[in-house]
């Protein structure tokens, strides 16, 4: 097998490099460890930028996101027993987010690249990448009981934080930067109406929680808690104690109920990893960054990757100009570290730290009460809330 753009990962930032390239003229293969139902199947959160709708749809994939989605023009900052809104089209000149999980995002592109005769091959294994600081790196893998390689002119690591491909970097070659933080989101799907129009961030002296949707029937909720934690000890009684404790409000506000259908915890770090190219391999997506979700920006992350990666892979086929290729890991890593920066902000002022003093807790406050009384301060959180542009 041989193409231009061998693509490790059928995840969001592969899929769309592949469908970005297809528009560019330039052909790609990409291969996937799971299933299609697998990958289409796992709920994951969505928030997207202004820029990530905007380029979905400029790119003709954002048909379905537009009439599904849940468009939000703000968030709700909860302290002290109040809600307070962000209004981020008054606070970013117009701009605002989508709400749309993740795996509708994937639906929709793994639809497009078929609908094009595009090339995804499922349940992949044993990949591996050789060759990389040659002109023609390849990709060998398993497939059918059946050892194949793809050879290419470029290589796309966007395989996840656990992938095959930033390890293939020699040690030497790369630094990681790494933050663990010392607790994690407990995270629950429930049939239920929603409780809010827009998402809230709560803060609370037991722990941090969120209100979300995934549907007019779906509600995602989480809260602060022990990485280390078993689901086994989170009945469901004890789930909405706890987030009716965390919610609740001097203004009357109630939290709907419902079936829980999914727990599950997640934890919290930040990762890092430069550079984002060795020799023909280039990392996009949570292969090259992961953040605490709390600012919403892994996907978005990942989108803006490959719409730099796919415009200099163009650059290159199309006048032979390599500067971009040499310039993308430099131009992602200042929107990734911008992003890390305000993902780690909002995760330190919203959350409760197991060794903090009360004194922590009451800068924390103080922060937030600058948040919603000073302008300046919520166009801040406003403006890379709703994503810088990805010019």
């Amino acid at each position: 097998m041989r193409t231009q753009v061998g693509i490790l990962g059928a995840g969001p930032a592969g899929l769309l490099l592949s469908h970005l390239l297809h528009l560019e003229g330039i052909d790609s293969v990409v291969l996937e460890s799971r299933s299609r139902q697998e990958i289409e199947a796992t709920i994951r959160a969505g928030v997207l930028e202004q820029g990530t709708v905007d380029l979905l749809k400029a790119t003709g994939v954002g048909e379905r996101m537009e009439r599904e989605g849940f468009l939000h023009n703000g968030i709700y900052l909860r302290f002290g027993g109040r809600s307070h809104r962000i209004d981020f089209p008054s606070l970013t000149g117009g701009r605002a987010i989508m709400v749309y999980a993740q795996h509708e995002v994937i639906k929709d592109l793994v639809a497009a690249r078929v609908a094009a005769g595009g090339r995804i091959v499922f349940e992949v294994k044993d990949a591996a990448v050789y060759d990389l600081d040659t002109r023609e790196p390849k990709i060998r893998f398993h497939h059918d009981g059946t050892l194949s390689e793809l050879a290419c002119d470029f290589i796309a690591g966007c395989d996840g934080f656990h992938g095959i491909t930033r390890p293939s970097i020699p040690s030497r070659m790369r630094s990681e930067f790494t933050r663990l933080y010392p607790f994690g989101w407990f995270g629950i799907l429930v049939e239920a109406p929603a409780s809010t129009d827009e998402l809230i961030y709560a803060h609370h002296e037991r722990g941090f929680a969120l209100v979300s949707t995934r549907s007019p029937q779906i509600q995602r909720l989480y809260l602060q808690c022990d990485p280390n934690d078993d689901v086994k000890n989170w009945p469901d009684s004890r789930i909405w104690e706890e987030l009716h404790a965390r919610l609740e409000t001097t203004e009357g506000w109630r939290l709907a109920e419902g079936r829980i259908f999914q727990k599950g915890i997640i934890a919290m770090r930040s990762f890092v990893v430069e550079p984002m190219r060795y020799g023909r391999l280039f990392l996009a997506g949570d292969a090259a960054h992961i953040v605490p979700p709390t600012g919403a920006k892994g996907l978005n992350l990942a989108a803006a990757d490959v719409r730099v990666l796919s415009q200099a892979l163009a650059a290159f086929y199309a006048r032979g100009d390599e500067q971009a290729l040499k310039d993308y890991s430099a131009t992602a890593l200042r929107r990734v570290w911008r992003a890390e920066h305000f993902s780690s902000w909002m995760t330190s002022m919203l959350h409760r730290f197991h060794d903090e003093t009360t004194f922590h807790h009451r800068l924390q406050l103080a922060e937030l009460e600058y948040v919603v009384t000073s302008r300046a301060k919520a166009v801040t959180l406003a403006e890379n809330y709703v994503g810088l542009p990805l010019a």
